[in-house]
């Protein structure tokens, strides 16, 4: 059986046409495109903005025109993450899909299922017209993985409902009311010249791989290994104690993504090359011990390579090193009335080595505004310390939960009605786009939930089949049920 098989068929038939999609963040053109063939297609009105959002506006039906309009909303774009010894091009590749027991998941990527099964089930409702239901507005943003630009360019006026579905959580039986702001930090270190290689050094290439990743915000409080974390860590025991110097350093690929893997080429004296393997061998040993029992697959070798043309200058270095290792990763606090949800925490995501600069990437999560600036300003003081600039840039306020909301009430009747019990009300230690949509539509009635999708934003993403028919079941008996 193929995905295009599963039930309900018109959703995972739009799922699977999304797979066959590139759109990976940042590549907006073909798959805003296609929604908008796929709205005309359907005879519906069909309106595009400049940047490549897409509004698609279905009539209620028969006996519930006088109902207030509801939106559908889920973001196009999806986060690329791939297996190293997996050979994929998101911009130009489709995702392969297949059905693995009760799972649908990918061969060594991201699945693409955060945020596609959301647009596919409003797809579904779009295309389906013997549903009943009020005036359906699907609006479908764009990259909302690196920033939520799609969400921000949204005008006040647009949208006519008054209800908003937002189909981008990850949890089915459970009712999203709030969620975390962001900012991101960009942290740049200037090299006017670079140093020598010393004479009689050798280079080597060291590769820090398989380690799970995962959701910045989700999958934070799980306590997985950063690979930026774990590579510095080894870098400045190499510095100190055989004499390595670095060349470059790179790791991460996506802001709101655990860094999987990092890479780096330094150079050793060449009587210290079996110290330096040694070393390897002895931090592989220590990180696998350490993480026993929630990474499965990490792996550090050293691989000689050809000399750089030149290495970062030593004070540099250093400061670099120093301030990564300083740089605060991970939960920072627990809401104290909320146990098992993370208020605050920060994500060394990305370093990056160019021509004459260094540059790191930070994104902060907060539902608490005063807390996010707290973790900012610790941030700020270890790289401002070390000598570099930082620029903090893409804010987004927190969803404030309401907890008196029409949709909230109306919700939880219907599940417990439908499925005999009652739902989870939540709020996430993610961003989701009602943040950024209650600020020009500051009445609008909001909330988020979705099917169960495990480790979004990694290659181990997978969604539960059974969860995806039991979600839209709901959304459908929602959408009946609206008054």
């Amino acid at each position: 059986m193929t995905i295009n098989q599963l039930q309900p068929q018109l959703l995972w038939e739009s799922f699977y046409q999304l797979t066959q999609i590139p759109r990976p963040s940042g590549k907006r053109k073909e798959i805003s495109d296609f929604m908008v063939g796929f709205g005309k297609k359907l005879g519906l009105e069909t309106i595009q903005d400049e940047i490549g959002n897409v509004l698609i506006r279905k009539p209620a039906t028969k006996g519930k025109e006088n109902i207030p309009g509801v939106i559908l909303q889920a973001h196009l774009d999806m986060v690329p993450q791939k297996n190293a010894d997996i050979k994929h091009d998101f911009e130009t590749d489709p995702i392969c899909a297949y059905i693995d027991g009760d799972w649908v998941t990918a061969k060594g990527t991201t699945l693409g299922a955060d945020d596609g099964i959301g647009v596919a089930a409003a797809m579904a409702v779009l295309a389906d017209n013997t549903l009943e239901h009020p005036a359906v507005e699907a609006f479908f943003t764009i990259d909302e993985e690196t920033g939520m630009y799609g969400a921000f360019a949204l005008e006040g006026g647009v949208l006519k409902g008054q209800t908003l579905l937002n189909l981008d959580s990850e949890t089915e039986g459970e009712l999203y009311i709030g969620c975390a702001g962001g900012l991101d930090a960009n942290i740049e270190f200037d090299i006017v010249n670079y140093a020598p290689v010393p004479e009689g050094d050798v280079a080597f290439k060291i590769d820090l791989t398989g380690l799970k990743g995962g959701h910045s915000g989700v999958d934070i409080n799980l306590q997985r290994a950063n690979a930026n974390k774990l590579m510095v860590r080894f870098l400045k025991d190499a510095i100190e104690d055989v004499e390595a110097r670095l060349a470059c350093i790179e790791g991460g690929n996506m802001r709101n993504a655990i860094p999987r893997d990092a890479h780096a080429i330094v150079t050793v004296p060449k009587e210290g090359t079996d110290d330096l393997l040694q070393l390897v061998e002895e931090f592989e040993s220590l990180f696998v011990q350490e993480y026993d029992g929630i990474e499965e697959g990490i792996s550090l070798t050293a691989t000689q390579t050809e000399l750089p043309h030149g290495l970062i200058p030593e004070e540099i270095q250093d400061a670099l090193i120093n301030s990564l290792t300083a740089c605060p990763h991970g939960v920072y606090r627990i809401i104290p009335e909320m146990p098992d949800v993370v208020e605050t925490s920060n994500n060394l995501s990305i370093i990056e080595t160019k021509p004459n600069k260094i540059l790191i990437k930070c994104l902060l999560r907060s539902s608490v505004e005063s807390r996010k600036d707290e973790l900012a300003s610790i941030v700020e003081s270890v790289f401002s310390m070390a000598g570099a600039k930082i620029e903090f840039t893409g804010a987004y306020p927190g969803w404030k939960p309401n907890v008196k909301s029409n949709i909230l009430h109306t919700m939880k009747q219907v599940y417990a009605d439908t499925f005999g019990v009652e739902p989870r009300i939540i709020t996430i230690h993610a961003g989701l786009e009602c943040a950024i949509l209650g600020r020009n539509y500051p009445n609008m009635d909001m909330i988020s939930f979705g099917p169960t999708i495990k480790h979004p934003h990694s290659p181990d993403e997978k969604v539960e089949i059974k969860s995806v028919e039991k979600f839209y079941h709901f959304l459908l008996q929602t959408l009946k049920n609206l008054k």
